[in-house]
């Protein structure tokens, strides 16, 4: 680039302002710690299945009793958080998280299944209200052409927590298990500080003191003028927009499996045991979290050469499906690290689909419906993970790694076709305004 006209964007830059990615980071650390506190329990599922004697259907169910939650508190907390705010919302999503991850420490091997089961479904109702106030917070801050790309860095966020958690639980869990219940502590001081910082700091871009009329008009640049009435999620319901995210969103089944199930199938097809989790995970995450950012730079930087968003959207999640593919192979492997790479490879490319399915939604909805959608797509997501946590423990009580073969193939071969369905839904991605109504222009 021209050393002159480097200066001069750098200059715009500065002028304008970045409050805004201030903001993002407060959502990027709370998304970091939503996510250590999550994984935890797939890091300790080997051991705690031997302290406490679970069978696979046992741990199957804790799992499931965390999703049933989390499918119940995207419906309830996504209409909640647009009708208070993202302030207010993301404050009770946090506080009612922490409060239910600390109980996990309580819990007595003569109540264990019942115990763990209650506080992964305290866990999961308020862990619901994270992606809505998060995404709703990208809308409210950042225009389309770069939501992608902030989506894409506060997503990245749920592998640093990935990846913290099987380190931090390493050193402090003893070989026999130990001090299990710390890590499940650690994560309620740390949420607590991040309240305090939330409450003092968040306003919308408008009402903020801090941020100057140059960047607030770059905020809203491509942002067509809202209303403060409310749009209720019954009235988003039924829209064709609504329905394409919603089936983007069952390959968090995906997702989960890699997150709840990872640790237990290299522990059992390639002897990974507790003490060199870390490793492994380390590797597949920090891949997922360069699949955030790339994923989430590429749409935009495609927008900003002149694409249409529609075109840009939809080619990344072409592309992003096409590379998550050979994860289907890692079942066959015989050779651990190859299938930690592939491994790594999907999560990466998941995150590219993940971020970019994530900001179809504010680029087609108003701001003020955003949360709503994204708490009912969200919820599809959440159903078709219960239903595939259950089949798999089933499976894998009764048939072993066959379980696990299907999983994979399913794992890489379910994003192409969802792309098609998603571009029969909505072929243009034509905005709507505060009816609901496409906008015509």
């Amino acid at each position: 680039m021209n050393p002159d006209v480097y200066m001069a964007a750098e200059k715009t830059r500065i002028r304008i302002g970045n409050y805004r990615y201030r903001i993002l980071a407060l959502v990027f650390m709370a998304t970091s710690i939503n996510y250590f506190d999550r994984t935890i329990l797939g890091v300790l599922a080997p051991k705690l299945m031997e302290i406490f004697n679970w069978s696979e259907k046992n741990y199957s169910s804790i799992i499931i009793s965390f999703q049933i939650a989390y499918a119940l508190g995207l419906l309830a907390m996504g209409g909640i958080i647009d009708r208070i705010g993202t302030k207010k919302g993301y404050t009770i999503s946090i506080a009612i998280w922490s409060f239910f991850g600390m109980l996990h420490a309580a819990i007595r091997p003569a109540f264990s299944l019942i115990g763990f089961m209650t506080a992964r479904f305290g866990l999961g109702f308020g862990e619901s209200g994270n992606f809505p106030s998060g995404i709703k917070t990208v809308a409210e801050w950042f225009p389309k052409k770069d939501r992608a790309f902030a989506t894409g860095i506060f997503d990245s966020s749920t592998s640093i927590g990935a990846i913290l958690a099987p380190f931090i639980v390493g050193l402090i869990v003893s070989k026999n298990g130990d001090n299990w219940q710390i890590p499940f502590l650690i994560t309620g001081l740390l949420s607590s500080l991040w309240v305090l910082i939330w409450w003092k700091t968040y306003r919308k871009p408008e009402e903020h003191p801090k941020v100057s009329k140059a960047e607030l008009e770059y905020i809203n640049s491509d942002s067509e003028p809202e209303t403060k009435e409310i749009i209720p999620w019954i009235k988003v319901l039924p829209k064709r927009e609504t329905w394409a995210f919603a089936i983007t969103t069952i390959t968090d089944a995906v997702w989960w499996f890699y997150l709840f199930w990872g640790a237990k199938f290299l522990a059992k097809n390639f002897g990974v045991d507790f003490d060199n989790m870390g490793l492994p995970f380390l590797i597949m995450f920090i891949m997922a979290d360069a699949g955030s950012l790339i994923g989430g730079y590429m749409s935009g930087l495609l927008i900003k050469r002149g694409w249409s968003i529609n075109k840009a959207r939809k080619i990344t999640l072409l592309v992003s499906a096409c590379i998550i593919l050979p994860v289907s192979f890692v079942p066959v492997l015989t050779s651990k690290w190859l299938a930690i790479v592939l491994i790594g490879l999907g999560a990466a490319g998941h995150q590219s689909w993940s971020i970019n399915s994530y900001t179809l939604v504010p680029d087609v909805f108003p701001k003020k419906a955003t949360a709503s959608v994204i708490g009912i797509g969200k919820m599809v997501g959440v159903i078709t993970s219960i239903i595939a946590s259950f089949a798999l423990g089933i499976v894998l009580d009764q048939a072993g790694n066959t379980g696990y073969f299907w999983a994979f193939v399913l794992a890489g071969s379910s994003y192409l076709l969802i792309i098609g369905f998603v571009h029969l839904l909505m072929p243009k991605m034509t905005p709507l305004d505060d009816n609901l109504n496409h906008i015509v222009r």
